[in-house]
C-alpha cells in the first residue's frame, strides 16, 4: 500500500491539473490531447529554447501531463482521485517522447537530454519490456564436470491462455468490478491535524484487475495461464565448478506481442566426491604410506579423477607431507590447462608384528641410537 498526505492547494501551488497544463476540456479525445500537445511541444522543446531553464521546465511538465492523459489507465486513476492516485506510478512510463518529437520534426533530443529531463526512467521507457527470466538448477557428478556433457532439460513455462487471451474469463463473463469501479484500487482517507491522509491500495474483490469474472475459462480455469514443458539440450564445458551459470537467451517465459521472451538461467551445482576434495581447480587426496615407504621411497599406483596415476614417494617423506600431482586436476573452463592433483601422505605405524619384524626394527633402533651418538 502507498501512503500520502495530501496538502492544501496553497502549500502545492507546483501541482497545476494535467488538463490546464495541455489547456484542453476533460472530454477531450486522444487526437485532442496529442494536437494540444504538438503545439506546447514546439513552443518549449529544448532546441528551440537552448539555455532556457524555465522552458525546459515547462516541457518536463507538458510531457507528463501527456503520459498520463494518453494513457486511459492513468487518466482514469487521475480523474477519480487527482495525482494522490498515481502514488507508486511512474507517470512518463510508456511513452517514447523521442519518437514523438521526431514526428514533429523535432531533432537532437538526444539520450543525454532525455535523461536529463526524465532521469533513469526515460532511457528505461524506451527499452522493450522482457518476460519473466527462469532458473534451472543443474546438479552434476565431479566426473561429468570434469569430462562437460550434454544435458537435456525439461523446462515448465507460462504461456497466455489462447482461449481467453489472458483474462481467466469465458468470452463475455466479465463485468466492472463495483468496488474500485474498473480502477483496480481502493482509497481510503483519514483527516488528521495536519491535512488528510489518503491511502492507496490494490481492490481485495477484484485484485487490481479492475474486472470481476463471472465465469471462469473452462482451458485456463480462470488462472488465464497455460503450464507447458519445453525441451531443450544444454552444453555443459569441461571444468564448471558449483554456482557456474550459463544463460540461454530467449529460453524464459514466453513474451506476448512487443514484449521479448525471458532468458532461462542454467545454475550449477557440483556433488561431493568420495574419494576426491575440490578446491578451485586443483584436487586433494590422502593416501597412506608405511614407514619403510616413508623412509626409502616408493612409487604408488593412486586414483586420479582420469585414471590411476603413479605417485613418486621420496625418500624421508614425513607424515603430512603434501605431494603435487601437476596437471591431473579440473579442466579450467576456456583453457587448455588443468589444475594439479595434490596427494597428502600420512605415514602408518604398522601392528600385529611377527618377531622377526620386531628383531629388525630393534636392530634399526640401535642403529639409529649408535649414529646420533657419534
Amino acid at each position: 500500500m502507498f501512503l500520502s498526505a495530501v496538502t492544501p492547494s496553497w502549500q502545492n501551488m507546483e501541482a497545476r491539473d494535467y488538463y490546464e497544463i495541455l489547456g484542453v476540456d476533460r472530454t477531450a479525445n486522444e487526437s485532442d490531447i496529442k494536437r494540444c500537445y504538438r503545439a506546447l511541444a514546439m513552443r518549449y522543446h529544448p532546441d528551440r529554447n537552448p539555455g532556457d531553464d524555465e522552458a525546459f521546465a515547462q516541457m518536463k511538465e507538458v510531457n507528463e501531463a501527456y503520459a498520463v492523459l494518453c494513457d486511459s489507465q492513468k487518466r482514469r486513476l487521475y480523474d477519480l482521485y487527482g495525482r494522490e492516485g498515481l502514488n507508486g506510478v511512474n507517470p512518463t512510463e510508456g511513452v517514447d517522447f523521442s519518437s514523438l518529437f521526431h514526428e514533429f520534426g523535432l531533432g537532437g533530443f538526444g539520450e543525454s537530454l532525455f535523461g536529463s529531463m526524465f532521469g533513469q526512467r526515460g532511457r528505461q521507457s524506451r527499452e522493450r519490456r522482457k518476460a519473466a527470466d527462469l532458473r534451472y538448477n543443474l546438479t552434476l557428478t565431479l566426473e561429468e564436470a570434469f569430462l562437460g556433457v550434454e544435458q537435456n532439460l525439461e523446462i515448465p513455462r507460462r504461456r497466455t491462455c489462447t482461449s481467453c487471451r489472458g483474462t481467466g474469463a469465458k468470452e463475455g463473463a466479465t463485468s466492472t468490478c463495483e468496488r474500485c469501479h474498473g480502477t483496480g484500487q481502493f482509497v481510503r482517507e483519514r483527516k488528521t491535524g495536519i491535512g488528510v491522509f489518503r491511502q492507496i491500495g490494490v481492490c481485495p474483490d477484484c485484485q487490481g484487475s479492475g474486472t470481476i469474472i463471472k465465469e471462469p475459462c473452462s482451458l485456463c480455469e480462470g488462472r488465464g495461464l497455460l503450464e507447458e514443458v519445453s525441451e531443450l539440450t544444454v552444453s555443459i564445458p569441461a571444468g564448471v565448478d558449483s554456482g557456474h551459470t550459463i544463460r540461454l537467451q530467449g529460453e524464459g517465459e514466453s513474451g506476448e506481442g512487443s514484449m521479448a521472451s525471458g532468458d532461462l538461467y542454467v545454475v550449477i551445482s557440483v556433488e561431493q566426491h568420495p574419494v576426491f576434495e575440490r578446491n578451485g581447480d586443483d584436487l586433494y587426496i590422502s593416501r597412506e604410506i608405511g614407514i619403510a615407504q616413508a623412509a626409502l621411497g616408493a612409487k604408488l599406483s593412486i586414483p586420479a579423477i582420469d585414471g590411476d596415476a603413479t605417485l613418486e614417494i621420496p625418500p624421508g617423506t614425513q607424515t603430512g607431507s603434501m605431494l603435487r600431482l601437476h596437471g591431473k586436476g579440473m579442466p579450467r573452463p576456456g583453457s587448455r590447462h588443468r589444475g594439479h592433483l595434490y596427494v597428502v601422505v600420512q605415514v602408518t605405524t604398522p601392528t600385529g608384528l611377527s618377531e622377526e619384524q620386531k628383531d629388525l626394527l630393534a636392530r634399526f633402533q640401535r642403529l639409529e641410537q649408535d649414529r646420533n651418538q657419534r
